[in-house]
């Protein structure tokens, strides 16, 4: 019998995710893990190959390979390709990367609480040598990207420069505890098209207020630098189109 239009909806039934173009891309990715029988070691295809096999383009391929690497599946280097590091299943995968989608705003918001106020405090309590380790991590993030990688390490360095020049063990040790979640915004954010140089432009500002002793200005300099780490592609409503001939 059909239900009446009156009656309650079935409680059991819950309206489908909708599927975006990266996590399909993601499926095919596991997919051929799982046909080819790769193992951890083995590399995936050049980014260039899985764009022409799967008719996308090749920066909705890097927002899948991100998506994986965050979640520790791949290891992305510039020059070396995606190689495999862990191997699960489809549903693994994808109910951890809409948990990690979830929480995204949840994890900017500490960010922004937290490291706008060291970066206030490292204005007011900064040491020579704490400049001396800010300017260092400036200088690697920067022979990193002029190298063609993303800079993330020197990006790591200079935040954990900016925590130690605020000479808060509380507040360092609240971001330690958080540091897998930075982990994991930092390599969505710094793959994102021009963002390192973006971010290292960022870091000059910031390091600028604090060499100034303008806490005020270091503060708002590393909430709008987390204000674009935040715009990242798996946290916007719609991907990249497919558009193989995109380089």
């Amino acid at each position: 019998m059909m239900a009446s239009p009156t009656e309650e909806p079935d409680s059991a039934l819950s309206r489908m995710p909708r599927q975006r173009l990266y996590e399909q891309i993601v499926q095919q990715l596991l997919r051929h893990v799982e046909t080819r029988g790769l193992a951890p070691g083995d590399r995936l295809p050049p980014e260039r190959d899985l764009a022409a096999t799967l008719g996308v383009s090749r920066a909705s391929i890097s927002q899948a390979l991100v998506a994986l690497e965050v979640l520790g599946v791949v290891s992305v280097r510039h020059g070396d390709g995606a190689m495999l590091l862990d191997r699960r299943s489809e549903h693994q995968v994808l109910t951890a990367l809409r948990s990690h989608q979830a929480r995204l705003p949840e994890v900017i918001d500490a960010r922004a609480a937290m490291e706008g106020t060291l970066a206030r405090l490292a204005a007011v309590r900064r040491t020579d040598a704490d400049l001396a380790a800010i300017d260092a991590a400036l200088d690697k993030m920067e022979a990193d990207i002029d190298a063609g990688a993303r800079g993330v390490d020197g990006d790591k360095a200079f935040h954990a420069a900016i925590t130690a020049a605020g000479h808060s063990p509380l507040l360092a040790r609240l971001m330690a505890e958080i540091s897998e979640l930075i982990r994991e915004t930092r390599l969505e954010s710094l793959a994102q098209p021009g963002r390192p140089r973006e971010s290292l432009a960022a870091h000059r500002r910031i390091t600028e207020a604090i060499r100034a002793g303008d806490a005020d200005g270091a503060r708002v300099a590393m909430e709008d630098h987390i204000a674009l780490v935040s715009d990242v592609a798996l946290n916007r409503e719609h991907d990249p189109g497919p558009h193989p001939e995109e380089d």
